[in-house]
């Protein structure tokens, strides 16, 4: 961190009291919390497979193909309630919970505390923690998957170091057994913990190697006396049966194979993670005494450039750190208690959605990987709802999952969410766009998207009066009608969604198929715009709105969509713009701040950008982690608003579709001056844009030769760009 240019990193000048104040890392497979405290120090370990069974791991899709068409006609006919039939009467079954696997606990006789401060760089990755005769640093490695910690004192260094599972709401009948063998280099220290009535098990492994002083054993750990230095390395598997300890300590062991096998292992990791987390950054010309401050006291003052860039900056982290073997989670990949918020599930009707938004602008491939590798393993799932619940080929993804399963069993009479059928276009969205980023169609993308548009080819047969498919039943997360139950007909999301699939498959599947699945889009009803001039929830005559809602999943066309623009569709725009101005707020979710602000940028409202910003950054949403709560006053640990922030910025600056370029659509008000280096663009080139008062300048970087329309306050032009050929615009000329 340094004062001439933006923090890439927070810091404290004390160690966190509270789980949620803990710093964090992480690999996309594992992660740690870190407290940071040089006489008690704990480390929470996270791993992305660590979900609870709950009943879950066994539940299956509703087999409600049999009952969907008397249903339909019920609807069509005018019986608004009839969509709470097509259900099987279960009760509301959650998927498995996500939860911590253990805290590293590092014991110490009392130390000095002097000269104490705390910090995490996010360009590596590394989370650090200082006193006077103490320091402690601690990484995940991205390269060899595995969690390092190093210990060290200006004296020898005396810690009692074990693993422990006590963290809140833990069952108290895991089957917890604890191993601990000194080796050469020092010791193995081992936790398995069995879930209750259930073959599975997860363990951990942490190979303590000393230097200098002596090892002995204090079940159920090790008293470490006076070292010069402590390395950890800690791995955790989630299995059935037992876990071969021995295996597991010795591949650890050869990661000790180097003469200094910390800097070995940092810089290993430092390729993949340092590469990916510099590719973009935001200079918004914060004072350097502002860019000095801790991240508690940013957040404590007025929001400013300092805390955006520093917000920004977390944010990229936090996503990127969160991402591997899977997206993030509602919590990212860190929770410090077993009971954690509606499970800590992968969520798919907005939160899994919105923290990836900036993954194709925001340079970050790693994630869109993750969710595609995520797609990829559920799709036999996604298939197997399809059938079950509407009798269809295809592919339905569900609104809920655990990581393990993608089957639609998370429902209820007040969330129909196995009624939902466009989470799969929402859930591919970010891959056809990081497809358009490098001029390439993933073939896993384009059979994905084929799954899909067969579903809609035997789903949609139901037309209305005018000849237009019906969308029947259908749902809008997590809203229902002012005048009806929550399965309904034609929601303005369905409707979208089902559109943009189809043709979407069809761009991918040129010929016959294409040619059918493009038709099938064409004969879906247009929007309806409601008596308020807005866009309705609903197109489905006679279906009134609700407004005070958290989700806007009316406007999907608006964002991540490019359906309902103010370039394209200008009236539709404005009916959009209506209905963002008529939606309330509900219970000041994050998320629907963070929505709010998203659409807004893309109808190139300003001021509506600044406001829904405001309320997050005036809200107390941040802990001193820099990771986000769900609810104003930290309520709740969530990742929503920390990954989605920057989305929203990169969003306000710079928007772009495979044949559009709008240039500072939306900045907010606290974006005066700035500079934003190294966007993808969905046309093929990097950009980089300057902007002050008086006026902007932009560098394009095209990797292909195309037109594209150009867009700025002054209007529109035509752009051409050569690949290999750098353009530089200055707003208001060309």
């Amino acid at each position: 961190m340094t004062a001439t240019g933006p923090v890439h990193g927070t810091w404290e000048p004390a160690p966190a009291a509270r789980w949620e104040d803990g710093f964090l890392s992480g690999n996309g497979r594992h992660g740690v919390l870190v407290f940071g405290d040089p006489n008690d120090d704990r480390v929470i370990v996270t791993q992305h497979t660590l979900v609870r069974p709950n009943g879950g791991e066994r539940a299956r899709p509703p087999r409600l193909a049999a009952d969907l068409a008397d249903v339909q006609d019920r609807l069509l006919a005018g019986d608004r309630g009839a969509a709470e039939r097509l259900t099987d009467g279960r009760p509301l079954q959650w998927v498995q919970p996500f939860h911590p696997a253990f805290q590293i606990r590092l014991r110490r006789p009392y130390g000095r505390a002097d000269g104490y401060r705390r910090a995490v760089d996010f360009t590596t990755g590394e989370v650090s923690a200082t006193a006077a005769d103490w320091t402690s640093q601690v990484f995940v490695s991205r390269a060899d998957d595995v969690i390092v910690q190093r210990v060290t004192g200006t004296a020898s260094l005396d810690l009692d170091i074990a693993l422990d599972h006590r963290l809140p709401g833990a069952p108290s009948d895991l089957g917890v057994g604890h191993g601990a063998l000194r080796i050469p280099e020092g010791a193995v220290l081992s936790l398995r913990a069995r879930y209750p009535g259930d073959d599975r098990a997860y363990t951990g492994v942490t190979l303590v190697a000393v230097t200098g002083g002596t090892t002995g054993l204090v079940p159920p750990g090790v008293r470490v006396t006076g070292a010069e230095s402590v390395l950890l390395l800690t791995r955790v598997r989630r299995h059935t049966g037992e876990l071969d300890v021995a295996a597991e300590a010795r591949a650890l062991g050869d990661l000790l194979a180097e003469r200094q096998p910390y800097d070995a292992l940092l810089a290993r990791h430092l390729v993949p993670h340092r590469t990916a987390y510099t590719r973009v950054t935001l200079d918004l010309a914060a004072a350097p005494a502002d860019r000095a401050l801790p991240g508690s006291q940013l957040l404590a003052r007025p929001a400013g450039a300092a805390l955006l860039e520093r917000l920004f900056a977390a944010g990229r982290y936090h996503l990127l750190s969160a991402s591997g073997l899977n997206p993030p989670r509602l919590t990212g990949l860190w929770t410090g208690e077993w009971d954690t918020a509606w499970s800590g599930a992968f969520t798919n009707d907005a939160n899994v959605n919105l923290q990836t938004a900036s993954a194709a602008a925001a340079a970050l491939p790693e994630v869109t990987e993750a969710c595609a590798a995520l797609v990829q393993r559920q799709l036999d799932d996604w298939r197997e709802n399809a059938r079950v619940v509407f009798g269809a080929r295809g592919a339905v993804a569900p609104a809920h999952s655990d990581g393990e399963s993608g089957l639609s069993y998370h429902f209820s009479r007040e969330y129909p969410l196995h009624l939902w059928t466009a989470g799969a276009d929402w859930l591919l969205k970010p891959l056809v766009d990081h497809d358009e980023v490098r001029g390439e169609r993933d073939p896993r993308t384009a059979a994905a998207l084929a799954e899909v548009a067969r579903f809609y080819e035997d789903f949609l047969t139901r037309t209305d009066a005018d000849g237009h498919l019906v969308i029947v039943p259908s749902y809008s997360p997590e809203n229902r009608p002012a005048n009806a139950s929550w399965g309904a007909v034609n929601a303005a999301m369905d409707l979208s969604a089902a559109r943009h699939a189809l043709r979407t498959a069809a761009d991918y599947h040129p010929g016959p198929d294409g040619d059918r699945w493009r038709a099938l889009a064409d004969r879906l009803p247009p929007h309806r715009v409601n008596a308020d001039g807005a866009l309705a929830e609903w197109a489905w005559p006679g279906l009134d709105d609700n407004y005070d809602h958290r989700h806007l999943s009316h406007l999907y066309g608006v964002w991540p969509l490019d359906e309902i623009t103010p370039y394209d569709t200008p009236e539709l725009a404005a009916a959009a713009h209506r209905a963002l101005e008529l939606r309330g707020a509900e219970n000041d979710s994050a998320h629907g701040h963070l929505h709010h602000a998203l659409v807004a940028a893309r109808l190139r409202d300003g001021e509506r950008v600044t406001a829904a910003l405001a309320q997050v950054l005036d809200g107390d949403f941040f802990h001193a982690s820099l990771m986000s709560a769900h609810y104003p006053h930290r309520d709740v640990y969530n990742a929503d608003a920390a990954h989605t922030l920057p989305a929203v910025l990169v969003e306000a600056l710079v928007q772009s579709t495979p044949d559009r370029l709008v240039l500072l659509p939306a900045p907010p008000s606290a974006l005066g001056t700035g500079r934003l280096h190294g966007v993808r663009t969905r046309f093929g080139a990097e950009l980089d844009l300057d902007w002050t008062p008086d006026g902007a300048r932009a560098v394009l970087k095209p990797h292909r030769t195309l037109r594209v329309d150009l867009w700025t306050s002054s209007g529109s032009r035509p752009l051409d760009l050569v690949a290999g050929e750098d353009h530089v615009l200055t707003l208001g000329t060309w």
